[in-house]
């Protein structure tokens, strides 16, 4: 089924700003705001590998780490969106960080962002968002051309 124009262009910003909002969130350091553009059921993979599903799972994992620990806020790129249907887009992005008191990405936690986003009753959610580890093991450059891209937007 093929999405027309006009609606994608409107859709496509609707994920997009579903994906800010997930972002802004972690930036913000707010669990609550973090998981609310999620579905009911939605899951979050996080960079070490958890896996959480539903809401009241993904505030209960993210308000120790926002207590106990000075996470950085995520520089991102979105590269691309694609609708595998009218009601369901995957959105990919890059995303680095600028660890607290530095003015530079740290390549070490450079990653991948896949969001997952349903349209339910007219309304975007996220399915899945899954955050992961971008190393390029055996291969530098990728990671100092992933970060050189980021850092174009600080």
């Amino acid at each position: 089924m093929e999405v027309s124009k006009s609606s994608s262009k409107g859709q496509e910003t609707e994920v997009r700003e579903l994906y800010q909002q997930i972002i802004d969130g972690w930036n913000k350091r707010d669990a609550n705001a973090m998981a609310e553009p999620f579905a009911e059921d939605g899951e979050l993979i996080g960079f070490d590998g958890s896996q959480v599903i539903g809401k009241e799972e993904i505030i209960s994992h993210l308000e120790p780490i926002f207590a106990d620990h000075p996470t950085a806020p995520f520089v991102v790129k979105i590269k691309n969106i694609r609708f595998l249907s009218p009601e369901v887009a995957v959105l990919r992005a890059i995303a680095g960080m600028v660890p607290p008191g530095q003015s530079d990405i740290n390549p070490k936690v450079n990653t991948h962002h896949t969001l997952v986003a349903a349209n339910r009753d007219g309304n975007w959610q996220a399915v899945l968002f899954q955050n992961t580890p971008a190393q390029f093991h055996g291969r530098p450059e990728l990671v100092e051309q992933m970060t050189d891209e980021l850092r174009q937007l600080l």
